[in-house]
């Protein structure tokens, strides 16, 4: 009788080792799977822009063999246009323990990433100098954990401001429209312009926007300071209210010349600047070469090879105005 008991104790004890070993099989199955890559998205816009950042982003991962969901997986933190959101979305990446962070869409981002982490791969994609900014020691050799995409508004700045004025000859007073939550990117295009407009004698006012009611309070000071003409800044602000700018714009007839093509095909009167896509697409190349083990230090600084003039002949009609001969033949692309 004791032998019998002690046999089922131990045939008991086998059964439970054997089924608490079936239990941990898919645990230990699943431990094995490889895990993804993750990348941490970080964009000073919202979610409703998906369809001018994330495709050319997408597109530039896929050219290095990347695809989301495939073999890579993306982190999205967006910052809906309220900058002071950034630096938290830097920290829960860096605490995500991302591979890299692709920080998207202009100089707050970029300073922000910069700021949250000195080991982690930063791809930036901005419009002001990376080298004054302190995001990179040099264009060619960046020297740190961050390169990617630069169109210097410094050098750009007195083309669009000469193309207003071939426009615009008589027109003594320009308007500039920055974002004040981008203090760095607004003071150096303040200075841009003004060093730009001081030969030609002409008085410079500038108003700010942070949102869609300031953008409102921001033309009705322009109308007020009798404003002829005006440059938009650049800021990702201005690009999730292009229709609402471009409204205000042709509204106040006040003759405005935009970063990008996106605002005059939206009605604008014209645009001179890098394309957005191909910059967004370049940041994604630059994290799929990263993500294959690409140093960032030895990544140059990429700028634009191709800048776009564009003119809406509708909108110049509409503000009762002709086009000079020699910018319809200068235009990359005319809209009607």
């Amino acid at each position: 009788m004791g032998q019998r008991m002690q046999f089922a104790q131990l045939k008991r004890r086998e059964v439970i080792t054997f089924l608490g070993g079936v239990a941990a099989w898919p645990l230990a199955a699943r431990a094995q799977q490889p895990t993804l890559p993750v990348i941490g998205f970080l964009s000073s816009l919202a979610p409703s822009d998906l369809n001018l950042v994330v495709p050319a982003f997408r597109e530039g991962l896929n050219g290095t063999g990347f695809v989301e969901g495939r073999n890579i997986a993306i982190e999205y933190r967006w910052a809906e246009g309220d900058y002071q959101r950034l630096p938290t979305l830097s920290a829960d990446l860096v605490r995500r323990k991302v591979a890299v962070i692709a920080a998207i869409s202009g100089t707050p981002a970029a300073l922000a990433a910069k700021a949250a982490t000195t080991v982690i791969p930063v791809v930036f994609m901005i419009a002001s100098d990376p080298v004054a900014l302190g995001l990179v020691a040099s264009l060619n050799r960046p020297g740190g954990n961050l390169t990617g995409v630069a169109y210097l508004n410094d050098e750009i700045t007195p083309k669009r401001l000469g193309l207003l004025h071939e426009f615009l000859p008589t027109a003594k007073s320009i308007g500039l429209l920055v974002n004040p939550a981008n203090p760095t990117a607004a003071a150096a295009q303040a200075k841009e312009l003004q060093d730009a407009v001081d030969p030609l004698g002409l008085r410079l006012t500038v108003v700010n926007a942070g949102n869609a009611i300031d953008l409102e309070e921001a033309f009705a000071t322009l109308v007020r300071e009798r404003v002829e003409a005006l440059q938009l800044g650049v800021d990702p602000l201005f690009g999730n209210h292009i229709d609402q700018i471009v409204a205000l714009a042709t509204r106040n007839k006040i003759p405005t010349i935009y970063p990008w093509r996106e605002f005059t095909a939206a009605g604008g009167l014209m645009n001179y600047g890098a394309s957005i896509p191909d910059a967004f697409r370049q940041v994604g190349v630059y994290t799929g070469q990263i993500l294959k083990g690409a140093m960032p230090a030895d990544l140059p600084v990429q700028r634009p090879t191709e800048l776009q003039f564009a003119l809406n002949l509708k909108t110049a009609k509409a503000l009762g105005l002709q086009v000079p001969d020699r910018l319809l033949a200068l235009a990359d692309e005319i809209f009607e």
